[in-house]
């Protein structure tokens, strides 16, 4: 018998297909543990990929929600505060401000003439008044003046200002002021609206007597 009659028995018989078949299936178990773990591979990339983008995404929006955390508890607090303003700095009245005009005239002292109030056109939570005036007295007295209009508990602006004559005499300064009342104050002054028509001149309040 020739050697490859020998070894073509060998193969063709029982031992030898179950030996070929356990070969094939260990072949294709291999190959297919290989696809199966490639699979996985790219799979598992993908996940991780994706866990990393949602997590990039979380991120970007708890920074950007950031400064919306406690915000109800932030706009009461300003509420607060707005309120605690207005009730130390604003004038309950526009007699109150008056007072508070004169009081500081006497401790000066000094005179105010030429002196008209009005409205600042426009709309908000409170109302601009504007006193336009002229100030005379020493210079000693319309700088105390001017110094306790700046450190007044009632909300004060010096808009302008101009002053003549000399430091040793008499001076004379004309003075634009601001303040500012809660519009239902302002529009019980009765004060003309700057640019809005004025039917009687002698509406337009004056502070001579101040």
């Amino acid at each position: 018998m020739s050697r490859f009659s020998m070894i073509r028995e060998r193969v063709f018989s029982p031992v030898g297909l179950h030996a070929v078949g356990f070969c094939v299936l260990a072949i294709a178990t291999i190959l297919l543990g290989v696809r199966v773990g490639l699979d996985w591979r790219a799979t598992s990339s993908s996940s991780l990929e994706e866990m990393a983008g949602r997590q990039a995404e979380m991120r970007t929006l708890e920074l950007q929600t950031a400064p919306l955390r406690g915000l109800d508890k932030k706009v009461d607090k300003s509420r607060a505060q707005i309120e605690e303003f207005y009730a130390k700095r604003i004038p309950p009245s526009y007699s109150a401000f008056l007072v508070q005009l004169g009081e500081l005239k006497q401790k000066a002292p000094v005179q105010l003439t030429r002196v008209s109030y009005t409205q600042a056109p426009g709309s908000g939570d409170l109302a601009e008044i504007r006193m336009d005036a002229g100030v005379s007295g020493d210079y000693v007295g319309v700088m105390r003046f001017i110094n306790g209009l700046e450190r007044s508990q009632t909300f004060f602006i010096i808009r302008a200002m101009g002053l003549t004559g000399q430091q040793t005499g008499s001076v004379n300064l004309r003075l634009q002021v601001s303040t500012w009342l809660r519009p239902a104050d302002a529009a019980a002054s009765g004060l003309p609206v700057e640019g809005a028509p004025v039917p009687d001149a002698a509406n337009k309040q004056t502070g001579e007597g101040l």
